[in-house]
């Protein structure tokens, strides 16, 4: 991987990662329309580190109330009653389906799941799910209102997003406007519940980047940094959006791309 790949590569991180278009797709697509090596599982997920280094400072203040109280309900019982210790365990709850399947598929979400035939399908069958959820969902619902269930569910939706195409946030927003919640609750609990996975999934695909010869340290890196600093902007804009718009250019977005991904794909100018 070249230092100027590199950089192209953390701009679309940062630009895609928190928007429902799938990061993963874009990092994928690029590199097959630009004929560079696929950057593979293990770039993507340390890459990510970037932009969860983003929301951590985004959301650094309900970040820091959420890790007090969750480490005060392990001695406290007053403290288990608190709305913050309660996401917490949520998070937590919410974190295990996707340890647990990412665990069990490792070997085919590096392989099999990185075809483009199947990347093209999941951009348009969420794009449709996402826009449906989004017209048709109640958004009444706070996260002070979320329950164990919610977060077992929102936890399965999240996992979804081990497929290219699907989306870690659009999986998780899908399934918050599906259950009810509010854009904005949605969001905001699709994020959080991503850092602990994410953190965790880049820390342990980072001992296969030195064994890569078309991915190095370096430019490892400066995707990374890159991808925090666009990130940040990206997660800013975005949260201010979802105060009065909906997702729907997202939805339609998704389809387009999804679409002509298929064209490419059906006149050979890709290949799966």
């Amino acid at each position: 991987m070249s230092w100027f790949e590199a950089i192209i590569l953390g701009v679309v991180q940062g630009l895609t990662e928190f928007l429902p278009i799938s990061s993963s797709a874009h990092l994928l697509i690029l590199s097959q329309l630009f004929g560079w090596e696929d950057p593979g599982a293990a770039f993507t997920a340390v890459t990510q580190i970037g932009t969860e280094a983003a929301v951590i400072i985004y959301f650094r203040k309900e970040i820091g109330r959420i890790l007090v109280a969750w480490g005060r309900s392990f001695v406290d019982s007053d403290a288990r009653r608190s709305p913050d210790a309660r996401m917490g365990w949520l998070i937590v709850v919410g974190t295990i389906p996707i340890a647990v399947l990412g665990l069990a598929f490792r070997d085919q979400i590096e392989t099999v799941a990185r075809n483009l035939w199947l990347t093209a399908a999941m951009l348009i069958i969420f794009g449709v799910l996402l826009g449906v959820a989004d017209a048709l969902g109640a958004r009444v619902k706070e996260e002070r209102d979320l329950t164990v269930r919610d977060g077992i569910l929102l936890g399965f939706a999240q996992a979804l997003a081990l497929i290219p195409g699907v989306s870690r946030s659009g999986a998780t927003i899908t399934a918050g406007l599906g259950l009810g919640f509010t854009r904005g609750a949605a969001a905001r609990y699709a994020f959080l519940l991503a850092v602990p996975a994410v953190l965790a999934s880049g820390l342990f695909e980072a001992r296969k980047i030195g064994d890569d010869a078309s991915v190095a340290w370096g430019p490892t890196i400066v995707a990374t940094l890159i991808a925090f600093a666009v990130g940040l902007g990206v997660i800013t804009w975005l949260m201010r959006w979802l105060t009065t718009r909906s997702y729907l250019p997202f939805v339609l977005y998704r389809l387009a791309l999804g679409g002509l991904l298929l064209v490419l794909l059906g006149t050979g100018v890709l290949t799966a």
